[in-house]
């Protein structure tokens, strides 16, 4: 590939567009409900976590230090003792978590129309086909 070319930079559906990392990060399970989380104003871990039902710390951390990485979240540490380590959206990050937090208002509001449709779907699949599929 010839990469004086500049269109693969943001081109995401070139496989060597850098592009593709961003977006692998920003659509895992739990990215969208942390810049969600974080849209109305900076939180500390703790608020995150219980905010974020499910997510362990582990997660919530490697989640956060990757979107730190990015641009998309600013961490600050306040000199106490023990340090207060809060959170917040960057501009980068707000302008992303706008288009987030419709797809949850979004998933809020159509949840029962998706899972009527899905056992739709399950009355009328014949189950003798579905033997040995991956559904």
């Amino acid at each position: 590939m010839d990469h004086s070319d500049a269109r693969w930079i943001s081109d995401t559906f070139h496989s060597d567009c850098p592009g593709r990392e961003v977006m692998e990060h920003v659509t895992g399970r739990w990215v969208p409900l942390i810049l969600a989380a974080l849209a109305p104003g900076p939180m500390r871990f703790f608020e995150l976590r219980q905010r974020i039902d499910g997510i362990s710390e582990k997660m919530l951390s490697a989640k956060l230090r990757i979107l730190v990485r990015d641009g998309l979240v600013e961490r600050t540490v306040e000199p106490t003792t023990p340090p207060q380590v809060s959170y917040e959206l960057t501009e980068l990050g707000r302008g992303l978590s706008r288009p987030f937090a419709q797809l949850v208002r979004w998933i809020s509001t159509h949840t029962p129309d998706v899972i009527a449709a899905q056992q739709r779907y399950d009355e009328t699949v014949d189950p003798i086909s579905q033997v040995g599929s991956s559904r």
